[in-house]
């Protein structure tokens, strides 16, 4: 496997490259232009210049997370060809700059909710909660209003205030959508670009519903094995798969994670992978833990000992962390600070050195 780390960007992430290098065993970071609309072609330029500071850094950008698709293509609505154009375009130009992953997600609208994005822990660590009958007492605009008071340095990815703008129209374009037509339209988009993924050798990587319960009345549609089955077989090539994350997923009470991982990921259909954990407080409210198993609900040298057992040899990065030693807004975004996932990622590679060597012995 190789170790990655969330980078939101130049301007856009207070935790600097410099410190992202000197995290032990970190080979590259997972990156974006969160400027750059949905639908819309990426500017070589923009690409090249990205690709240029990371590497001034000593560090590899090889995962892209994400080129969103714009709410057209997922509603199957006129002028998705278009974007769908624009998309094959800056795959293109993408892989001439070294890019083998693209992170994507086809949420309606919304790409991710918490209910709290800094929740107190007993330890003194904050950290992002879900509650959902908090949330269901919410408007959107509600929620965005509170996201924007509480991240206060950062629009948060999904929330942007000209998003929310247009909210009530997003939403009603959805309703009375059956489940069969907005699988369609995901086949549509993986017919278009999958043999442009395969020429380009470009991994398409869907991450699940986050999380996978249901919310302001949104179609959830892959929160499960059976629907992440689904999806891969909308179209049966190796170039399309799955972002496998475990906190995602895993959300769903009775997600049985490593099994997942050994299906999926012996088929060779896991090209990346979020690893982290969260915290059962009942049936559907969770927070999001540290690393460790003995902090969370899930068993992170299970999932770990799965993906070594199926030869997994794609990026993983640590995904969400808790807020730890005075990190504030200004340290880093809401699950997103420097400290908790150094940690984590030091404590996934140290599972996966323990596996590697005891599979020598």
């Amino acid at each position: 496997m190789k170790m990655t780390f969330r980078w939101f960007g130049h301007g856009a992430d207070p935790i600097g490259l410099k410190e992202i290098r000197q995290i032990p065993g970190m080979t590259g970071v997972v990156t974006s232009l969160l400027d750059i609309p949905a639908g819309d072609a990426w500017p070589e330029d923009r690409i090249k210049a990205m690709k240029e500071m990371v590497s001034s850094h000593g560090l590899e950008v090889e995962v892209i997370e994400s080129v969103n698709i714009h709410e057209d293509i997922k509603l199957g609505a006129p002028g998705r060809d278009k974007k769908i154009e624009n998309y094959i375009l800056t795959m293109e130009r993408l892989a001439k700059y070294g890019i083998k992953c693209i992170c994507y997600n086809m949420m309606p609208v919304l790409d991710w909710a918490r209910s709290h994005l800094y929740y107190d822990l007993p330890d003194g660590s904050n950290t992002m909660r879900y509650e959902a009958a908090f949330i269901s007492g919410l408007t959107p605009e509600e929620l965005a209003a509170r996201y924007a008071k509480e991240s206060d340095t950062y629009e948060m990815p999904g929330w942007e205030p000209e998003r929310m703008k247009k909210i009530r129209e997003a939403l009603a374009a959805y309703e009375g959508m059956k489940e069969e037509t907005f699988y369609a339209n995901m086949k549509y988009f993986l017919d278009a670009i999958i043999p442009h993924a395969e020429k380009l050798d470009i991994k398409m990587a869907v991450h699940p519903d986050d999380p996978p319960l249901p919310i302001f009345g949104l179609p959830k549609l892959i929160i499960s094995r059976d629907n992440v089955r689904r999806y891969l077989d909308l179209n049966p090539s190796k170039h399309n798969g799955l972002t496998l994350c475990t906190g995602s997923l895993g959300a769903k009470k009775g997600a049985d994670i490593p099994a997942m991982v050994r299906e999926f990921g012996g088929e060779g259909r896991i090209h990346f992978a979020h690893v982290r954990n969260l915290k059962f407080e009942n049936d559907t409210d969770f927070y999001e833990s540290a690393h460790l198993t003995s902090l969370g609900s899930l068993d992170m040298y299970a999932i770990m000992k799965a993906f070594h057992d199926v030869g997994f040899k794609g990026w993983v990065r640590p995904d969400h962390g808790r807020m730890i030693w005075d990190e504030t807004t200004k340290k880093g975004r809401p699950g997103y600070g420097l400290y908790d996932r150094a940690l984590g990622a030091t404590y996934l590679q140290g599972i996966w050195e323990a596996l590697e060597r005891g599979a020598k012995q």
